[in-house]
């Protein structure tokens, strides 16, 4: 689970609340908020993470509370989301209680950095203007993001999360990137733009490649593409422009949003298919 900007992160919150209840998710049945595996921590007056909300959490975190004071000794509640607790979902969820001691703290940070790891990465080129901002709006999302810069930047630009490499070379940080990332080139030189790309579309193991800029630049990187030996089939690996066409909104922070939806579409939607896809097979026998 990323941390959100100006929020705790889970080593953190577990630092500064050793006395909480682990609330997970158990199982999951029919329509529900969340699946199972989700957790949230309850302390006495702080939260981390979430269940799926609504009066399914509510009833969580007064039974986790309740736990804490002694009041409580149910170490599960079999909730249905139905009517009778204001919700409509349909489904039914079971939700276990666990004290937090060095074991479960211990399970949790593990858990939470082998499903770090196991995020696809993000390659921000520049840290301009919209690079930042694009950088703040995926810092909570299921990505591993870097920011690649020649330029050194002010401390503090970036979120906790995210990383940052000061190099004279951006384009030889593509090699960096692991199979099924993105690279989203966002620098101040249409140069130092071209290498880029170039790099990013000579190989096809990339979800994503974009480039901000205008119809104008597209053609221009296209020209450029094929007299440095590129190949025209590697342009349909290509946005140009990033964040697509229907919002005609140049603010960085309008931009930042619609790039992250496009990134959590392709990064996200690829990932769920690919793990559909694996339980068909199962389903089938095959």
């Amino acid at each position: 689970m990323r941390p959100v900007p100006g929020k705790p992160s889970l080593p953190a919150f577990l630092t500064a609340h050793p006395n909480a209840v682990l609330v997970e998710v158990a199982e999951a049945k029919g329509s529900t908020p969340r699946e199972a595996g989700a957790f949230m921590l309850v302390a006495a007056n702080r939260l981390f993470g979430t269940i799926g909300g609504g009066h399914l959490e509510f009833i969580a975190i007064d039974h986790a509370r309740a736990l804490l004071a002694g009041k409580a000794a149910d170490e599960t509640l079999d909730i249905p989301l139905g009517p009778e607790i204001g919700q409509c979902c349909g489904g039914r969820t079971l939700l276990r209680f666990t004290r937090i001691d060095e074991t479960v703290s211990e399970r949790l940070l593990q858990q939470s950095s082998s499903e770090q790891q196991a995020f696809p990465d993000v390659f921000l080129f520049g840290a301009g203007h919209v690079g930042l901002a694009l950088a703040t709006a995926l810092a909570p999302l299921p990505f591993n993001v870097t920011v690649v810069e020649t330029r050194q930047i002010e401390a503090g630009a970036l979120p906790e999360p995210i990383a940052f490499r000061h190099v004279p070379m951006p384009e030889a940080e593509v090699a960096a990137i692991r199979p099924g990332g993105a690279a989203v080139i966002l620098t101040h030189d249409h140069a130092l733009d071209f290498l880029i790309a170039r790099e990013a579309l000579a190989r096809d193991d990339l979800t994503y490649t974009g480039m901000i800029g205008s119809a104008t630049k597209r053609a221009t990187f296209s020209r450029w593409l094929m007299r440095e030996g590129g190949e025209a089939a590697w342009l349909e690996r290509l946005t140009l422009p990033v964040g697509g066409n229907m919002v005609k909104d140049k603010r960085p922070a309008v931009i930042a949003a619609l790039v992250t939806a496009e990134l959590t579409t392709r990064l996200l939607g690829t990932k769920q298919a690919k793990s559909s896809a694996r339980q068909d097979e199962r389903v089938l026998g095959r």
